[in-house]
């Protein structure tokens, strides 16, 4: 299994956490997510993933509380759909992640 992960530092604040494995042409495992630094703490803000066996995203709000929605997709297109979402609107994420709104 061929595996890539990086970390993508997007502002002071706000970076990108990328992680997939592959088998052959297929995406066998993936996690994307959108972390904010507040009160000197990197926290979760939106994470696209499959570790409930289906492709997913979850929405946190200051507090930590989640919104998780599934994806209905397969694992190929849910990770192209994670990191164009996240490169295009984490200022968006940001801003209500910080107002205390879900992203």
């Amino acid at each position: 299994m061929a595996e890539k992960q990086y970390l993508i530092l997007l502002d002071i604040d706000a970076r990108k956490r990328h992680y997939h494995a592959t088998e052959g042409r297929r995406v066998a495992k993936f996690a994307v997510q959108l972390e904010i630094k507040s009160d000197d703490e990197w926290k979760v803000v939106i994470r696209y993933d499959c570790t409930h066996n289906y492709a997913h995203k979850d929405c946190y709000n200051i507090k930590g509380q989640c919104k998780k929605i599934n994806l209905y997709m397969n694992y190929e297109d849910a990770l192209t759909l994670a990191d164009d979402d996240i490169n295009e609107n984490w200022e968006l994420y940001r801003r209500k992640f910080i107002r205390g709104d879900f992203p």
